[in-house]
């Protein structure tokens, strides 16, 4: 499995725009592609979505242990967000994968807290998530809530290293869930028309979706802002 790696020093602001950036460049790259090389039209959701409605109740059921298997195996997530919404549209995409994504970090918590609590403890080691449970002492849920809104670490990172720390469970899953909730919903409304816009095709799911990459993209620096004035800092 790779490393922990160490939390990035760059600014919660500038890491905050990195992720959906990166996102929208993605969906650019791939739109640009498709007109190219003319695969436009071998890009047909209804098909798609009719083929994995065949399975009935199995595509939701292998869709959610995905998510429980995922986090676990420190492989990235964000396809996985995008893949739900392409899938199941943005209606049962939004809800999969908001029972999905904190369930698969609620378990990979409870793996380091139980499971390999000494094996995670090593590989974060020398690394300022050392001082995590300094900061969960103080902020308690704030720490979890403001973690998962500023994307500055990788998701199971997250997962794993909040499991050593003292804050109880249920805190932890109920913040995750709800900080999680706007990136979840943005992303999927997006990646549920990515067909439909590689065929040139732009529907208001789209645009709703967009907005709110760029809207939630502003809410860690208004957070970070509002505690300031409240004379609170929830830095790592």
């Amino acid at each position: 499995m790779p490393e922990i790696p160490a939390l990035d020093p760059a600014s919660p602001e500038k890491v905050s725009f990195t992720r959906p950036l990166i996102f929208i460049l993605a969906l650019a790259g791939l739109f640009i592609v498709a007109r190219a090389f003319n695969l436009q039209e071998y890009f047909q959701e209804d098909r798609l979505r009719r083929f994995v409605a065949a399975y009935g109740m199995w595509s939701p059921i292998i869709y959610l242990l995905a998510w429980a298997i995922v986090p676990t195996l420190f492989l990235p997530c964000l396809p996985l967000t995008l893949a739900g919404g392409v899938v199941f549209g943005p209606v049962w995409g939004v809800i999969y994968t908001a029972i999905g994504a904190p369930a698969g970090a609620s378990l990979a918590f409870l793996v380091a807290r139980y499971l390999a609590r000494d094996w995670v403890a090593a590989k974060i080691s020398g690394s300022k998530l050392t001082h995590l449970d300094e900061k969960v002492a103080q902020h308690g849920w704030k720490i979890v809530a403001f973690t998962r809104l500023i994307p500055v670490l990788p998701f199971f990172v997250l997962n794993y290293a909040f499991g050593l720390t003292r804050i109880p469970f249920l805190p932890y899953a109920i913040a995750t869930f709800f900080a999680m909730l706007p990136w979840t919903i943005a992303f999927v409304l997006v990646s549920s028309n990515l067909l439909a816009l590689l065929r040139g095709q732009v529907s208001i799911w789209l645009i709703i979706g967009v907005t709110l990459v760029a809207v939630v993209s502003l809410l860690p620096v208004i957070f970070r802002k509002v505690k300031a004035r409240q004379g609170e800092s929830v830095e790592i």
